[in-house]
């Protein structure tokens, strides 16, 4: 194929493209479509382009490096039915579990990854190991050198992602979960301040306490007043 004909034609590519079960970098789609670098850039451009114009079932993405046709998100819900209605194995939320902190504390040893779900994680990295989702990344310097272990091309490929910049960011999970603890403090805690132990104590507004001893003066008054009419008046000489 000649590097004019490349150019003005994208048919090619999207067959290459679709018969590969993976992403396909700049310098591997030049060399199948023998064509220079600049035009392989310049036919994923096109190819984007038309998929999109066309309304296609695919799209084109730019992930882990290279080139790959996705099924387009507006049929999420048909290809959801038929892959699970297929009975293909899906991941436990041990696995999925295992698989975040991985991603996000990278390279990670075994013993980490248990010490923060609280289990023991052996089997869930040995199976994310055998999904290709994760691999051996070497060894720690500390004791014993435990392997460290850290997400695949395979990970990104699977969830769309061109690199581990673009995952999502922590922060917004970390400040919700703060805010909340802080709420459920306050709530357990509502006399923190002190406050409403003072109001709950009637001797301490001096209002109050004048009419307690106006009307302990009128009671001690009234018996008085009630002594002097019971006593008899002395007869007259």
């Amino acid at each position: 194929m000649s590097g004019t004909g490349a150019a003005i034609d994208t048919r090619a590519l999207e067959a290459v493209l679709f018969v590969s079960d993976e992403p396909l970098t700049p310098a591997v789609l030049s060399q199948a479509l023998e064509v220079d670098r600049r035009t392989v850039d310049d036919l994923c451009d096109r190819l984007q382009a038309e998929l999109s114009e066309r309304r296609s079932g695919l799209v084109l993405r730019n992930v882990a490096g290279g080139w790959r046709l996705f099924t387009d998100p507006e049929t999420q819900p048909v290809v959801e039915r038929f892959v699970l209605s297929s009975r293909q194995a899906r991941m436990t939320k041990a696995a999925l579990e295992t698989l975040a902190i991985v991603a996000y504390k990278q390279p990670v040893t075994r013993h980490q990854v248990s010490a923060i779900r609280g289990v023991n994680a052996d089997g869930v990295l040995r199976a994310l190991v055998d999904r290709g989702l994760i691999e051996e990344a070497g060894r720690d310097e500390g004791p014993g050198r435990p392997l460290l272990y850290a997400t695949t091309p395979t990970f990104l490929e699977r969830l769309g992602l061109a690199s581990l910049a673009a995952l999502p960011s922590l922060a917004p999970l970390l400040d919700a979960s703060a805010d909340g603890a802080d709420a459920a403090d306050r709530v357990a805690d509502p006399g923190e301040d002190g406050n409403d132990a003072d109001d709950g104590d009637p001797g301490d507004d001096g209002e109050d306490g004048d009419d307690g001893d106006d009307a302990e003066h009128a009671a001690d008054t009234e018996h008085a007043d009630a002594a002097d009419d019971s006593e008899p008046d002395a007869p007259e000489g």
